[in-house]
């Protein structure tokens, strides 16, 4: 599962980490508690040109009327995804790169929820699979919006939550952006078990409401 993430990376060393023409209205950097419902950079790509821009994170279906009219849908299984009504369609032809520079998982401590912050074991950004769609409104508005892909966790992630996105590198960026052609769902995978690291962090970071760089550094415990 995915619920909270961070990035740090300004917008021009994205944009230049994925050969994209960016927006002019990214959400602002860094940040390092990016919660559902905000607004995320994503990658798209058209006609052979990549484009970074911002999308709601928080998948709204085609039939709601409102955004709120059902489950906030942040994450997408990618053991469903093709056959779930509000992301088959944009599994095949609506799929998006989310870049983050690690997120964040929970464990328990009797009723102390204990938060952990994950990255690259190799300090490279993360690259999220994503699915998008843009939802418009009853009264003309229109959202684009997306949700992270997540898979079953191995290895030590399996100790912290039984799910994590699926983290793609950069010979699959194409193929999960369809520039290649068929064959993306063979990405949806973790990572191998030595891929990614963790630390424990504050509990700062609990409220969705913090922010600051001192959210992701390690404590003793």
């Amino acid at each position: 599962m995915c619920g909270r993430f961070a990035m740090t990376l300004p917008d021009d060393a994205v944009a230049r980490l994925f050969d994209a023409v960016p927006a002019n209205d990214l959400p602002p950097v860094p940040r390092f508690n990016i919660c559902p419902t905000q607004p995320v950079a994503t990658v798209l790509s058209h006609d052979g040109i990549r484009r970074l821009g911002p999308m709601r994170w928080g998948f709204i279906p085609r039939w709601y009327k409102h955004p709120t009219d059902g489950p906030l849908l942040f994450n997408a299984r990618a053991d469903t995804i093709a056959e779930k009504p509000a992301f088959a369609e944009a599994a095949r032809k609506r799929r998006c790169l989310i870049p983050a520079s690690g997120f964040f998982e929970w464990t328990k401590e009797g009723d102390t929820r204990l938060p952990w912050y994950i990255t690259r074991r190799s300090g490279e950004p993360m690259v999220f699979a994503g699915v998008w769609q843009t939802w418009q409104g009853p009264e003309g508005a229109r959202i684009a919006s997306c949700a992270i892909v997540t898979t079953a966790a191995t290895g030590p992630m399996a100790t912290l939550h039984d799910r994590v996105p699926v983290i793609l590198n950069p010979e699959d960026w194409g193929l999960w952006l369809g520039e290649e052609g068929h064959g993306a769902a063979r990405l949806m995978h973790a990572l191998p078990d030595d891929a990614l690291t963790f630390h424990r962090v504050g509990t700062a970071v609990n409220s969705n409401r913090a922010e600051g760089p001192e959210l992701i550094e390690p404590i003793d415990v």
